[in-house]
């Protein structure tokens, strides 16, 4: 069985800045970390691998220093990585960054065959949860969002049975591999990188991919090919301190008193 986990490294978000020209985010000098969603994807493709056996290749789409979160998955169990760069690739909105990844998947698939895509739900620094969707219209393959847990793979049948999260509870579908699954925290736990994969990581070169690799247009990539265009990006405005009761825990009674006409002003007004 071939697993390809699509991850992609964001910025923490606790620094995140913004480009006032582009709309874009400022990524140089801001910490970067594995996008928490993909981590839970590595983690759910290693735990199929350990129960079906084959192997897991990583790809993800970033600039050099990309490489980085490519080796924290092969720490945690994962095969292979390939690194999708190339300076045309920047600046892409998500439907030339399904464009771009989905060809280096085609060519993957082309090389050795798909079994599935596990992608995060979404990535923290945009929030769309659109690129897993996208890539699997591109591959033509079933997709099943919010992904829970993968309680059957039959390869003979070619058929996979998942868990997706629902408003009310969970459901169970069975699909048709090859097939796209984008992945929930509540999947699983992420494991902690044993001591012998921590060496493999740190020892591991990716493969690097440039546009000419995948067989790319160059007019659909990037920032120039991305269709969509972000008007202007903002913090929300600080949320307004609430208004204290006085009283407390010196004159409870009082102090409930004054929150009652509070509350009956509310409704009344």
């Amino acid at each position: 069985m071939h697993l390809v986990v699509c991850v992609k490294q964001v910025p923490d978000t606790t620094e995140v800045r913004i480009d006032p020209e582009t709309n874009t985010l400022v990524r140089e000098g801001v910490p970067s970390i594995l996008n928490p969603y993909d981590a839970h994807a590595c983690e759910a493709a290693v735990e199929l691998k350990e129960r079906y056996g084959g192997k897991v290749t990583v790809v993800c789409m970033g600039p050099p220093q990309a490489i980085a979160v490519i080796r924290e998955c092969i720490s945690y169990g994962a095969d292979r990585g390939i690194l999708v760069c190339d300076r045309p690739f920047a600046g892409a909105d998500t439907w030339a960054t399904s464009y771009t990844v989905g060809r280096a998947l085609m060519r993957i698939r082309d090389e050795e065959g798909i079994d599935m895509v596990l992608c995060g739900m979404q990535a923290i620094d945009g929030d769309t949860a659109q690129v897993g969707p996208g890539l699997a219209r591109r591959l033509d393959v079933p997709q099943i969002t919010y992904c829970v847990g993968v309680e059957d793979i039959e390869m003979e049948s070619g058929k996979a049975r998942i868990l997706r999260r629902v408003e009310k509870g969970v459901e169970v579908i069975e699909t048709t591999l090859p097939c796209l699954v984008t992945c929930v925290e509540e999947m699983n736990e992420v494991r902690y990188a044993s001591l012998p994969n921590m060496i493999r990581a740190a020892r591991a070169e990716a493969e690097v991919w440039a546009k000419d690799d995948i067989g790319a247009d160059a007019d659909l990539l990037g920032l120039s090919g991305s269709p969509t265009m972000v008007n202007r990006i903002f913090p929300p405005p600080p949320r307004e301190p609430g208004e204290m009761i006085e009283g407390g825990m010196a004159d409870p009674a009082q102090a409930a008193e004054k929150l009652v006409d509070k509350l009956v002003d509310l409704v009344e007004g």
